[in-house]
């Protein structure tokens, strides 16, 4: 693997990767780094924990024109605290940089506008923005993205199912011709086509870890609901498995509403965040996260997809995911950096069929069942399952 020098990224990058012990680059950032430093287009597909922000971040700041007063580059992301996650990553590299002179900003939704636009008077270097308050800056003239030359579009397969990509064509349209398109996401799926071959010009197209796709650090455990109550087996399971930090994954907003109501009643430390909470309530979650506040956090999929959570050791699935492969992204929120995880996840017999396609794809599953006051493991009804079919066609024979 080449070392970050041989890319030729300045001195103070270098500076500030030795600084936070980053030594080589991942596999998408190095395979990326050549096409985004001479301005191609570039398609990144990768799981999330690959390291695929430093894969944008390190050639947009290196190719900036200090001396050019001007949005040159734009980052954009489904949500607020998405956005202000990668915001903080291009400020901490941005720091080391000489004489203060490189410039970035985030614009959200749910934030003082008038404000907002007042500093924006004093244009960035580099913007970090959602989609909708991107457009409405657009639209009233409030930036100028006549001079940018990078446009980076995160978790893409988000933005397609939020409809976020049709918010963001009038404002590509408004960007002078030339412009180098770079989008990542975990999934490439078909409906994303049309906007790729729309706005990029013949891209580098790299894809990571297509076949192994699962942490062997993290250890899978299925828990059949029988007829049991899902969300009081979701709080008796938080109860048991005493977490650093656990993140309980929901399918709506409501359920995840439900399930932290009843942490609480437990008298366990447990918030939540989707994107139904207001932006200053969703602030102070992220906050209490930031001050070891929480031993649970229940989110929806759009609210932690791409997030950096530090110390996650349990990840509970109050239900599997309504797209299958979101589960490899839920998971992936534990075992980050060398570290060990568990992964728990409740299922009705009629799923079984999902897991076996899980299983397919190299996920391996322990099944558990309470039995007094402890959960034990039990024999796994898929391999029973087909044990028991192939003994049919034996007496058949």
């Amino acid at each position: 693997m080449k070392a970050f020098e041989s890319f030729g990224f300045p001195s103070f990058l270098i500076n500030a990767l030795r600084d936070q012990h980053i030594k080589t680059p991942t596999e998408i950032q190095a395979r990326v780094f050549p096409s985004m430093l001479k301005g191609k287009d570039v398609v990144g597909q990768s799981q999330t924990g690959s390291g695929k922000t430093l894969a944008y971040a390190l050639p947009i700041i290196t190719n900036i024109k200090q001396d050019l007063p001007a949005i040159q580059a734009v980052v954009s992301l489904p949500t607020r605290e998405l956005a202000q996650q990668i915001y903080q990553v291009f400020r901490t590299f941005l720091s080391y940089a000489e004489n203060d002179q490189l410039r970035v900003k985030v614009v959200t939704g749910g934030t003082d506008r008038k404000k907002m636009i007042e500093q924006l008077e004093r244009p960035p270097h580099i913007l970090i923005a959602t989609p909708g308050r991107l457009k409405d800056l657009s639209d009233n003239q409030s930036i100028d993205l006549r001079h940018t030359k990078t446009f980076v579009i995160d978790e893409a397969d988000q933005m397609l199912e939020l409809g976020f990509l049709e918010v963001l064509d009038p404002v590509l349209g408004r960007i002078p011709e030339g412009l180098q398109m770079a989008v990542f996401s975990a999934t490439i799926p078909e409906k994303l086509e049309p906007f790729l071959r729309k706005y990029l010009d013949n891209p580098r197209f790299v894809q990571v870890n297509k076949k192994k796709t699962v942490n062997e650090s993290i250890v899978h455990y299925i828990i059949p609901l029988k007829y049991r109550d899902r969300t009081e087996l979701t709080v008796r399971l938080a109860q048991h498995i005493r977490p650093y930090l656990a993140l309980i994954f929901t399918n709506t907003k409501e359920e995840a509403d439900e399930v932290v109501t009843q942490l609480l009643a437990a008298g366990l430390e447990a918030d939540v965040l989707h994107g139904g909470l207001p932006p200053r309530r969703r602030k102070q979650v992220m906050r209490k996260l930031e001050k070891l506040q929480l031993q649970y956090l229940v989110a929806t999929d759009l609210a932690a997809r791409g997030m950096d959570i530090p110390g996650v050791t349990h990840v509970i699935n109050h239900s599997l995911p309504t797209h299958l492969e979101y589960y490899i992204h839920r998971v992936g929120r534990t075992a980050r950096a060398g570290e060990t995880g568990e992964a728990y996840t409740l299922v009705e017999k009629t799923e079984y069929d999902k897991l076996q396609k899980l299983e397919k794809k190299g996920t391996t599953f322990q099944f558990l069942d309470w039995k007094d006051g402890e959960l034990m493991s039990m024999k796994h009804p898929l391999k029973k399952r087909n044990f028991s079919i192939k003994n049919k066609k034996r007496k058949r024979i």
